[in-house]
C-alpha cells in the first residue's frame, strides 16, 4: 500500500463528498447528532480546497480519506470551557473521514500522523481538534495518539470535546 497525504484538487470533490456522506450516514446509524444538520456539504469541501486547506489520503490514485487542515484558523477555539495546553500557533483538523471500504485499517490514525507531520513541517508544535461527545471512535484515536482532553468548545450552539497534542521537534 502506498498511501500519500496531499492537497485535494477541485476535480476531486465528488469522491471526497462520497466519503463524507458515508461518514455522515455512519454517525446517524450510531445515533449521533454530529453532522446531521446539513453540514458538512459539497460547498464546504469546495471552499476548503479553494483555500488550499482540503487534504486527501490516497492509495495510489484512489482517494480513501479526507480532512480539512487549517493553521490558526478556528475562532471557536478562542473560547474554551477549560484550558488549551498551549497558546502558540496550532494546526486544526476538521471533517476527518475515511472511506467505508477502508475502515478498520488504522487509516484515521495514519491521517492524523500526516497532519502532525504537516504541522512540524511548518514549525508548528500543537495540533488541536474537537469531536462530538458521542464520537467514541474518534476519542479513542485521540487517546491512542497522545492527545489531551482540554475542555469544551461550541460549534453552531453545540458543545464539542476539545483535544490538543503538543508535538516535539524532530531530532
Amino acid at each position: 500500500m502506498h498511501y500519500h497525504f496531499r492537497k485535494a484538487e477541485l476535480s476531486e470533490i465528488a469522491p471526497i463528498w462520497e466519503i463524507l456522506q458515508q461518514a455522515i450516514q455512519r454517525r446517524k446509524e450510531d445515533g449521533s447528532t454530529q453532522w446531521q444538520d446539513g453540514y458538512p456539504n459539497p460547498e464546504v469541501i469546495q471552499k476548503d480546497i479553494e483555500k488550499g486547506k482540503g487534504f486527501v489520503l490516497a492509495d495510489g490514485e484512489t482517494i480513501i480519506g479526507y480532512s480539512a487542515v487549517l493553521i490558526n484558523d478556528e475562532p471557536a477555539y478562542a473560547t474554551i470551557e477549560g484550558n488549551w495546553l498551549t497558546n502558540d500557533d496550532f494546526v486544526v483538523m476538521h471533517r476527518v473521514a475515511i472511506s467505508e471500504k477502508h475502515l478498520g485499517k488504522g487509516l484515521a490514525k495514519l491521517m492524523l500522523k500526516n497532519i502532525e507531520d504537516f504541522a512540524l513541517s511548518n514549525n508548528i508544535y500543537s495540533v488541536k481538534a474537537d469531536t462530538n461527545f458521542d464520537n467514541i471512535a474518534m476519542m479513542k484515536i485521540f487517546e491512542n495518539l497522545g492527545y489531551t482532553y482540554c475542555g469544551e468548545v461550541y460549534f453552531r450552539g453545540s458543545p464539542r470535546k476539545a483535544f490538543e497534542k503538543v508535538l516535539h521537534k524532530q531530532d
